[in-house]
């Protein structure tokens, strides 16, 4: 009975879908044309199955331990804490920054400017 049930709601979940498809398919269609609708409803495909991808990544990750209380830690190393535990917020900053590098340069150059010029070499 289990797997009937299973199966059934496999099924059932499937034709949900295609529906939602349908229907997204038809709202559009007349906005955009027949190509346009089409490459929408891929595009709302491919995002559904790359969203649930990175869940079910998340869902599958080990919980990270805790560190010792009295190690510090470099900005390096934090950075790649940050990145390892919450990669979506990281990839949105990452285009938020890459958005305004493009929209003024300038911001982007002082940014560089600020990590190059402001340190001496240390003596060898």
């Amino acid at each position: 009975m289990a797997v009937v049930a299973a199966a059934m709601f496999a099924t059932s979940a499937a034709v949900c879908v295609v529906a939602l498809a349908f229907a997204l398919y038809a709202g559009v269609e007349p906005y955009i044309g027949r190509a346009g609708a089409s490459g929408v409803v891929a595009g709302t495909a491919a995002l559904f199955v790359f969203i649930l991808a990175l869940m079910l990544s998340a869902a599958g990750r080990p919980r990270s331990r805790p560190k010792a209380a009295g190690a510090p830690e470099s900005l390096i190393e934090r950075a790649l804490e940050f990145i390892q535990e919450k990669p979506i917020v990281a990839v949105a900053a990452a285009i938020g920054v890459g958005i305004l590098a493009m929209r003024n340069p300038q911001y982007f150059g002082a940014a560089v400017r600020s990590f190059v010029e402001g340190r001496d070499r240390p003596p060898r």
